[in-house]
């Protein structure tokens, strides 16, 4: 459909967190900096920013870039007790029967992380969308998971992330052990105007086109309605594309924005 129309080997603005389409504004260049370096120290990491700014897929880019010497395991559904979080981790890390009480399960992760390492692997844990976390005993597990370690070193490697309501958790003295142990805070903010171009024009370019397609004065719309937020952005930009094609227009302008503009906000 508007794929062809426009040139485009594929969809540009899709909703997926591929790491190709990961635009390195200013301040996702620096969180990946970060998290790699946390990483590589094999501490934990707390990475937040609003819903759609693009915490995923820099995890992702992460995992990409950080190659095979590192194993990451994603939590993304963290509405669990302490044992299940346990459980769950044991099963990412394919042991083959978690144990059903606690002690056992620890025992159990402490066998697989450490023959990772002999085995020169790292395991990274992902808890995404930690804000969801209703059960204080998770935190503690987190906190408790840095007790895998040698004399020099951890044996992993942990990144929560979440939406900015995690600081205001995270703030509560009920966490201040965890927070100890935490070696980086990083919250990532939206993208600025000039940036929500740019933005714009590289995915269009990594999908295949060219830069330019929408106008000033469609990305200064597009920046007032979506307050620089990438999945915003994204799901505003497809539908302009889909208006611009149905209307055969060569370039996409404030006209066409706003044409969707209320369907959009709803």
């Amino acid at each position: 459909m508007y794929k062809t129309y426009f040139g485009f080997r594929e969809k540009p603005f899709s909703k997926t967190p591929d790491p190709r389409f990961l635009f390195l504004s200013k301040g996702h260049e620096e969180a990946l900096a970060r998290l790699e370096f946390v990483v590589e120290e094999r501490d934990i990491a707390v990475l937040t920013g609003e819903i759609g700014c693009g915490k995923t897929t820099i995890s992702r880019a992460l995992m990409d870039r950080l190659g095979e010497t590192y194993r990451f395991c994603y939590i993304v559904n963290p509405r669990l007790n302490g044992i299940e979080f346990l459980r769950t981790i044991a099963r990412l890390l394919e042991v083959v029967e978690p144990a059903s009480t606690k002690d056992d399960l620890l025992e159990q992760i402490n066998v697989v992380v450490y023959d990772s390492y002999q085995r020169g692997i790292c395991p990274v844990i992902v808890v995404d969308e930690a804000q969801m976390i209703t059960d204080a005993e998770v935190f503690d597990e987190i906190r408790l998971l840095t007790n895998f370690q040698l004399d020099d070193r951890n044996l992993l490697a942990i990144i929560v992330m979440g939406q900015p309501e995690l600081r205001d958790m995270l703030a509560s003295p009920r966490y201040e052990p965890l927070c100890q142990r935490v070696a980086l805070q990083y919250h990532l903010h939206p993208l600025s105007l000039d940036e929500t171009m740019e933005y714009l024009d590289f995915r269009l370019e990594v999908a295949g086109g060219s830069a330019g397609l929408f106008t000033p004065d469609a990305v200064q719309k597009i920046y007032e309605l979506t307050g620089g937020v990438p999945r915003r952005i994204n799901s505003m930009a497809t539908n302009a594309l889909l208006v611009a094609y149905g209307c055969d227009a060569a370039l996409i302008d404030s006209t066409i924005v706003d044409e969707i503009k209320d369907e959009m906000m709803m």
